[in-house]
């Protein structure tokens, strides 16, 4: 199985999206500060993430939320998450 992922930055709350096929250990990383891409965004939580049955999936899903679409699908998806309600 491959993750696509979302977290969320306690710092800025913007997200980042990205996949991998170890989802603890990855999450992990980021939290420590091992990804560049995130090592400046934490506090960093996991909020969404989808299992694939494959890698070229993965990063096609990943592609597409980081599109246009991709973020309003996320943002309706997490409404009550990220609004409180």
């Amino acid at each position: 199985m491959f993750y696509t992922y979302v977290l969320l930055s306690g710092k800025d709350r913007n997200f980042y999206t990205g996949y991998t096929k170890d989802l603890k250990l990855r999450f992990e990383r980021h939290k420590k500060g091992q990804v560049d891409s995130t090592k400046n965004r934490r506090p960093l939580k996991l909020i969404y993430y989808e299992a694939c049955l494959n890698q070229q999936d993965a990063t096609h899903r990943e592609k597409y939320l980081k599109r246009h679409y991709g973020k309003m699908f996320l943002k309706n998806r997490l409404k009550s998450y990220l609004t409180g309600k």
